[in-house]
């Protein structure tokens, strides 16, 4: 409209019209509003809405918003001859046709399905209490010992790894493995997104069960660590208390980075193998990423 103020006088006066999208817009906000509360609860650990919860809650807010599109219910602002005239025009319709097939795409989540297009925006599938789709199979991939925070923290697809730098460098020395850094975050929609849509590729998997030691350093998680396990960060001169604090401060302080996701190739001796991995959804580049650097491990441990 600022380039074409012309088009502001084809539109129609503010009456029905403008409510109707005010009161869709403000189902919408309350349901990215329990997106956001949903974030909040897996940093701190919560446990109010997990992935199911979270789903029911977005198939109401959805089925109102087609409800009210249809008029099968009015509101107080909606006031004059839109209040009183039931008759449903074509567009109503059309859009009240979309919101309700996007509400029978949410169902199957609540018995598990992925809900790949969404991926980014609900709570991971480890939150989902009742999954049909689960495999009841063990965790893949072999690992030294009992992870650190593992009864609060997942890694997706049912893999075996770390959330402990340190315990992951241990593990891979002894296994004589790279390993596979993930700088991820509770409320990093992108790493979801990758989680889902690259992770879940039969030849990443694959490559990430066998070839490597896997630890997710969530930057963003809000436990507070005992104080014997605070440090002074040399970066910023500020301590660092919690987990989230302290992955982030390993991230900008050896890497000068601080985006996620973020996958970087370590060897034994601590060095960057390849260059490190951002967000990407091409899962044959991502292969190759993880295949060059389980060939330049080799070339440097032979």
């Amino acid at each position: 409209f600022a380039f074409f103020p012309n088009w502001l006088k084809s539109l129609p006066k503010s009456g029905g019209w403008l409510n109707t999208v005010k009161v869709v817009l403000g189902f919408i906000e309350i349901a990215l509003a329990f997106k956001f509360l949903s974030i909040a609860d897996q940093a701190f650990h919560w446990g109010i809405l997990d992935r199911e919860i979270n789903i029911a809650i977005w198939i109401v807010i959805v089925v109102l918003i087609g409800l009210y599109l249809m008029k099968a219910f009015r509101l107080p602002g909606d006031t004059g001859k839109d209040a009183e005239d039931k008759t449903v025009s074509v567009l109503r319709i059309s859009l009240a046709m979309i919101v309700f097939v996007f509400a029978v795409y949410l169902v199957p989540g609540m018995w598990g399905a992925p809900l790949k297009a969404l991926a980014g925006y609900l709570p991971p599938l480890h939150t989902h209490d009742f999954n049909l789709l689960k495999n009841s199979s063990e965790k893949s991939g072999t690992i030294c010992d009992t992870p650190k925070y593992q009864d609060f923290l997942h890694l997706p697809h049912e893999l075996n790894g770390y959330f402990d730098y340190d315990q992951a460098l241990a593990c891979a020395r002894q296994q004589n493995k790279p390993i596979f850094i993930d700088f991820t975050g509770h409320g990093c929609t992108n790493c979801r997104e990758m989680e889902a849509n690259v992770w879940s590729d039969p030849q990443v998997l694959q490559r990430l069960n066998n070839d490597f030691v896997i630890v997710a350093l969530y930057v963003d998680d809000k436990t507070e660590l005992p104080e014997s396990d605070w440090f002074t960060s040399t970066y910023d001169n500020k301590v660092k208390k919690t987990i989230g604090k302290q992955n982030a401060d390993l991230q900008i302080t050896n890497l000068n980075n601080n985006a996620q996701p973020f996958y970087v190739l370590v060897g034994k001796d601590e060095r960057v193998l390849v260059s490190p991995y951002g967000y990407n959804l091409n899962a044959e580049s991502f292969v190759k990423f993880l295949d060059s650097g389980k060939q330049k491990y080799k070339e440097l441990y032979p």
